[in-house]
């Protein structure tokens, strides 16, 4: 098993590093989930939600046992019930170091991928690789829903405040709400993280107006693509009581990478790793 790393300054993120293209399973960086649960309330033996995190790597090469390139759009999906996430930039790293290592097969190819990221995460990593003659059936979809975008609000917090959430408790509903607006920032470098976000829900109807505000609050917010959610989710479920919830995020690539985390109490994960035009 790989030993996780404690703190994400400890990452390679920021980090002036050097490119290898020969395999290199030690180039991924495991991040304790636990500290940010920690910070929201959450605990790791009694998880509010099951879930898991969707990555889509559109840079993956290898070489076959000739020496001639291929290339493959790789779906990981990392179960939220797992000790670690997986720091995105070595991450990248990690994928880049098979550029030039011979793979005999696409069966050897997702068997060490999954090996190396499940003892990474510690829990079992599914990997799944389409090849080239299978992307024309690759589509582009918006996330189901209502969209909230359109609210005219004034605005004026640029921080997470649940504080503002709001319910309507006279009225039970079942509803999804949808926004574009969704931006948070790298947790170490700062650099902005672009998405949508589909909350699904059953029980006091939300108000829309300060539910868009308390996603716009994350535009100066630091935290990582999987806090976010995780945030986002237990702020919901805490300030509005809903009896069933579902949040899902679709974040736009960086560096041939997106990460889609999804957690819900009561759905079932999505079939299809369907990207949004964005991404």
């Amino acid at each position: 098993m790989t030993t996780p790393h404690l703190t994400p300054d400890q990452s390679p993120l920021g980090k002036t590093v050097s490119y290898q293209d020969q395999y290199d399973a030690s180039l991924l960086f495991p991040i304790p989930r636990k500290m940010k649960r920690d910070e929201i309330g959450v605990n790791e033996q009694a998880l509010p939600f099951a879930g898991v995190d969707i990555w889509t790597g559109f840079e993956l090469s290898w070489l076959n046992a000739r020496g001639k390139p291929q290339v493959g759009i790789a779906t990981f999906l990392i179960p939220a019930d797992s000790p670690n996430l997986i720091e995105s930039k070595s991450f990248k790293l990690y994928l880049n170091s098979y550029n030039q290592t011979r793979i005999a097969s696409l069966a050897e190819l997702q068997a060490q991928l999954a090996l190396d990221l499940s003892n990474a995460a510690g829990g079992a990593v599914s990997v799944s690789v389409q090849l080239p003659q299978d992307f024309a059936a690759e589509r582009i979809a918006e996330l189901a829903g209502d969209y909230i975008d359109a609210l005219d609000i004034a605005v004026d917090n640029y921080a997470p405040c649940p504080e503002i959430l709001r319910a309507d408790n006279s009225h039970i509903v079942s509803e999804t709400l949808c926004s574009n607006l969704l931006k948070s920032n790298c947790l170490v470098t700062g650099q902005p993280d672009w998405g949508s976000l589909q909350i699904r829900y059953t029980g006091p109807k939300l108000d829309r107006e300060a539910l868009l505000r308390y996603l716009i609050g994350f535009r100066q917010h630091n935290e990582f693509h999987e806090q976010c959610v995780e945030r986002i989710f237990t702020d919901i479920l805490r300030a509005c009581a809903p009896q069933q919830l579902t949040v899902y995020a679709r974040y736009t690539r960086r560096g041939g990478l997106d990460i889609n985390p999804w957690r819900s109490n009561a759905a079932k994960p999505p079939q299809h790793n369907t990207r949004t035009a964005r991404q």
